[in-house]
């Protein structure tokens, strides 16, 4: 069960009851379930918060004002990956972290299967 990582933007505001309205723009697929891999190495340590409330069966939404943490949890991955694929899958992770920081009108969904 692959969590995907997809920024999201927002494409109309909500108004009174309805939520905005969003489009993905780019995302970190995961068809080799590293992302879970990685997160059960970190999680229940208390340095990965955020991180920790991914499920792989359904959807985490983290807004761009989150993103520094998002990103400082990120290293935690980092420091547990074991393999190039982990490696890399951090490092795209991060750059997508990256990429939403710099929108104030963007969010991250965690997306499992």
């Amino acid at each position: 069960m692959g969590v995907d990582a997809v920024l999201y933007r927002q494409i109309s505001a909500g108004t009174g009851r309805r939520r905005p309205a969003y489009a993905s723009i780019e995302a970190v697929a995961d068809p080799q379930d590293v992302l879970p891999d990685l997160l059960k190495r970190v999680r229940g340590g208390g340095r990965t918060p955020m991180l920790d409330r991914v499920d792989p069966l359904g959807e985490l939404a983290v807004e761009a004002g989150r993103m520094p943490q998002l990103l400082a949890e990120l290293r935690c991955l980092a420091e547990v990956a074991r393999t190039p694929a982990e490696v890399d899958h951090v490092l795209r992770l991060a750059r997508l972290v990256r990429r939403c920081a710099d929108r104030r009108d963007a969010e991250i969904r965690f997306e499992g299967d």
